[in-house]
């Protein structure tokens, strides 16, 4: 999928819907952000953090209320995920604190490197596997020298008897949550690929040997660290 067609995927009515249409799935976020807040309890208290593909900004948001000095840029292409984005950062005080660049990690200035980056629910919509790599890769090239990185995505071997009875789960949540799920994405518009092979993606871009943390059904998250023998462009 191009960086365009990403960006069409979002549209206006689906950032204004897009956290209301999860409401019943909280729980799953929740958990995974209470990971996350254990995970980077150890970050300087003026740590700095990238969130590369922030969509509405739920991650954000709970990691800038739980550390109160931290300061995150929030990389998103899709203006009306931005746009909510900003004016729920505004509402809950902590606007000051971010900043805001609608387009992708290739055209962010330059800057201090991060001592943190997430990216949720992002690189399973890259279909090609090398130019998810070179995602992880310029994820990394961000980075301090052995900061983390949080990533979650959607993955299964769609190959294996467990996926299926998988997909059944997945398709009962949505349908808990009244939502409709277009399973001929998975493969096509979105690449569900076995963890390991993730995992295995995300290592040959940078990073010290993934850890995966988290999985709810399709859901996995792991955190990594950039290797300390990555040498940055």
């Amino acid at each position: 999928m191009d960086n365009q067609t990403l960006k069409n995927v979002f549209n206006q009515n689906t950032a204004d819907n897009y956290d209301r249409q999860r409401d019943k799935l909280a729980p799953i976020k929740e958990a995974l952000h209470l990971c996350m807040h254990v995970l980077l309890s150890d970050l300087p208290a003026t740590a700095r953090v990238l969130c590369v593909g922030a969509g509405t900004g739920s991650e954000l948001i709970y990691l800038a209320q739980a550390f109160p000095q931290w300061h995150f840029t929030i990389v998103e292409p899709s203006k009306s995920m931005i746009d909510v984005c900003t004016q729920r950062t505004k509402e809950l005080g902590i606007h000051s604190r971010c900043t805001f660049h609608q387009g992708y990690l290739e055209s962010l200035s330059e800057s201090a490197a991060f001592d943190v980056a997430t990216s949720i629910l992002v690189s399973h919509f890259i279909t090609d596997v090398v130019e998810r790599g070179e995602f992880f890769t310029q994820i990394s090239s961000k980075l301090k020298m052995g900061a983390y990185m949080i990533n979650a995505d959607l993955a299964s071997d769609m190959s294996s008897k467990e996926y299926k009875n998988l997909l059944q789960v997945w398709l009962n949540l949505h349908d808990y949550a009244g939502m409709t799920i277009r399973v001929k994405s998975f493969g096509s518009k979105i690449a569900l690929l076995p963890h390991q092979d993730v995992a295995s993606i995300i290592k040959a871009s940078g990073f010290d040997n993934p850890v995966l943390f988290f999985q709810t059904v399709f859901i996995h998250a792991w955190f990594s660290k950039v290797n300390a023998n990555k040498q940055h462009d």
